[in-house]
């Protein structure tokens, strides 16, 4: 072999090489995203005796350090991570504002009116809800804090109360089981928020 087929092999072979590796690179399955919704799991119920309920669920308002697409997990004491293949559907907000919605409606039989027209003298229920935690632990914990309150419109008198909704999650469980306990808090604060609209379309009067 002359020298100069001697100096050609080396860079040949790199070039092979180099060339391999870029297709190997482009045949790279990218990160799969996943997206979940807290919404579902909540039964419509048929309207009551006395006719349909309507209530106004305004949009839900949640702590800047999880208002985003992305899922926020504990990831130890004073540390969190975010998630980038684990994401809401909508923004969190969003997806808690529709959640809520259904399950109170879910819970009344009721019609959620929130920027829609409703019929002349019917009786509306207001109800505002500020989310003050939103904590993700898989294996352990989903939790869900929330101070709400519920006035009949053209009414002043105004009932503010508090839900604390904290949902047990098996050791070793993943992502799925998480947000399966998301969307279990998310009824229980449904329930208590219809409990208290039930009682003051019944009686004008309710309690936390």
């Amino acid at each position: 072999m002359s020298v100069s087929a001697c100096r050609k092999a080396p860079r040949m072979a790199a070039l092979s090489a180099l060339t391999m590796l870029l297709a190997l690179a482009g045949c790279a399955t990218p990160p799969v995203e996943r997206f979940y919704s807290l919404s579902g799991g909540a039964p419509a119920a048929p309207a009551g005796a006395g006719g349909v309920l309507f209530i106004e669920l305004q949009a839900v308002s949640v702590p800047q350090q999880v208002s985003r697409n992305q899922l926020v997990v504990a990831a130890g004491p004073g540390r969190v991570e975010l998630l980038e293949q684990e994401r809401w559907s909508a923004p969190l907000a969003a997806e808690l504002g529709q959640a809520l919605s259904l399950a109170v409606t879910g819970e009344l039989g009721a019609i959620d009116v929130f920027r829609t027209p409703t019929p002349e003298q019917a009786a509306v229920y207001r109800i505002s809800t500020n989310v003050q935690r939103f904590e993700s632990a898989p294996g352990q914990y989903a939790l869900i804090d929330a101070v709400w309150s519920v006035r009949r419109v053209g009414s002043g008198a105004v009932l503010t109360c508090r839900s604390v909704a904290n949902q047990s999650l098996p050791a070793g469980s993943g992502y799925d089981a998480l947000v399966a306990g998301h969307r279990r808090a998310v009824l229980q604060i449904g329930a208590d928020i219809a409990k208290a609209v039930r009682a003051l379309a019944a009686s004008g009067q309710a309690g936390c």
